[in-house]
């Protein structure tokens, strides 16, 4: 039996007008059960916004007790708390993080709205078969864009990561038993922890950051000179920055107390751009945490670990590689992705729909790459054999 009164709270805030030709919502959030998954894509204040507006969101128990947040905040909120999973994707939007799992994609029906996360480490090309076959259109957080075009998830998430990599490089390094013995960042008398950053992006950006405050020497390694020259301007600090040259590289990493690669690709995996050799070169106990792991990394010796077990030695090298390092900090990350995904359900609403919106919203169509059984993203539809259409063609024909 179900908790008493578990699925009956509901908001006491008065429910607002609906404008013409809005659309009221029905919104699924399901319990994440990939391994390590952690955030939630909505908190309760957002659920409460929505609610408030006339919208529903249904969310399965427990969905959000690993970042923090009870079925009793959501249930206060306006949220009808489910103990089905089924019952989550009867919802006309399906809202989660990870991508969904082959047992969750057996649930999706045709012209369902899924919006979730691609994690390029773990899919292949059954898994984008199976999902096209269902006809739902899907979004993808690494491809959507607001107003201004830019990316805001991979931003804020990018944004949690590269600081985070710093606390869990000062932890291992650290450690007597598996690093170093050492404490990050530079102090009268003692030499300063060298790092070394492969990517001058926002990761690359935020990591520079929380390393420089404390104290650290940086050199950050990018194929772009653009990069490289807004990173020294956003950080309004001179420091060693250089293009992607191996033998340059090779010392750098050879003298690094920590390598982080946080280098992105939009269109897929990543090239290995650190050789195995160039790992052996490193003093013993040094770390290499790779944040660009769930995009096939940046390291040759790279492996993807998990939250519960984050690391691996190789050549005496500690290697961390978690894919979903936000997931480190749930709670952050989680209200980070509902500042975003609030606001755009209510404008999805107010439109009159998914497909109302994306015949109106250019940007928003960059995050779809699957519509009702057609790939609309050329790299997916290329490296997995999907027939491609084009996103702008098929709005027109709704029109």
């Amino acid at each position: 039996m179900h908790p008493i009164g578990a699925t009956h709270f509901m908001a006491q805030e008065e429910r607002l007008e609906m404008g013409r030709g809005a659309q009221r919502l029905l919104i699924g959030i399901p319990r994440e059960t990939s391994y390590s998954e952690k955030r939630v894509p909505m908190v309760p204040a957002a659920v409460s916004l929505l609610s408030i507006h006339g919208h529903e969101v249904v969310i399965e128990n427990g969905a959000g007790k690993a970042a923090g947040f009870s079925d009793n905040e959501y249930s206060e909120a306006g949220a009808r708390v489910v103990y089905s999973r089924d019952e989550v994707y009867k919802a006309g939007i399906i809202l989660k993080v990870a991508p969904p799992t082959p047992v969750e994609i057996g649930l999706l029906r045709p012209r369902q709205v899924l919006i979730s996360s691609l994690n390029w480490s773990i899919l292949d090309k059954e898994y984008f078969h199976k999902l096209n076959a269902r006809k739902v259109t899907a979004f993808a957080f690494e491809y959507l864009r607001d107003t201004s075009g830019s990316a805001p998830l991979v931003r804020a998430m990018s944004e949690i990561a590269g600081n985070t990599a710093i606390y869990i490089a000062c932890h291992y390094l650290s450690d007597l038993q598996d690093g170093r013995g050492i404490m990050f960042g530079g102090f009268s008398g003692i030499t300063p922890t060298q790092v070394v950053i492969l990517g001058a992006g926002t990761v690359g950006e935020f990591a520079a950051r929380a390393a420089l405050g404390m104290g650290a020497q940086v050199k950050v390694f990018d194929n772009s000179i653009y990069k490289l020259r807004r990173l020294q301007n956003n950080l309004n600090v001179r420091l060693f920055t250089s293009i992607i040259e191996p033998l340059t590289l090779g010392e750098a990493i050879r003298q690094a107390d920590v390598v982080i690669g946080a280098m992105y690709n939009a269109e897929g995996r990543l090239p290995c751009m650190v050789s195995e050799e160039m790992i052996r070169q490193m003093r013993e106990g040094s770390v290499v945490i790779d944040v660009s792991i769930d995009h096939g990394g940046c390291f040759e010796t790279s492996v993807v670990t998990s939250h519960e077990r984050p690391v691996v030695r190789k050549h005496g090298i500690i290697h961390y590689g978690v894919p979903n390092i936000p997931s480190m900090v749930p709670k952050t990350a989680s209200y980070a992705l509902s500042n975003f995904f609030g606001p755009l359900m209510l404008q999805v609403g107010e439109s009159g729909g998914v497909e109302a919106l994306l015949r109106s919203d250019y940007n928003l169509r960059q995050g779809v790459y699957l519509f009702n059984g057609s790939a609309t993203n050329r790299w997916i539809s290329e490296h997995y054999d999907l027939p491609f259409s084009d996103i702008g063609l098929l709005m027109a024909a709704l029109r």
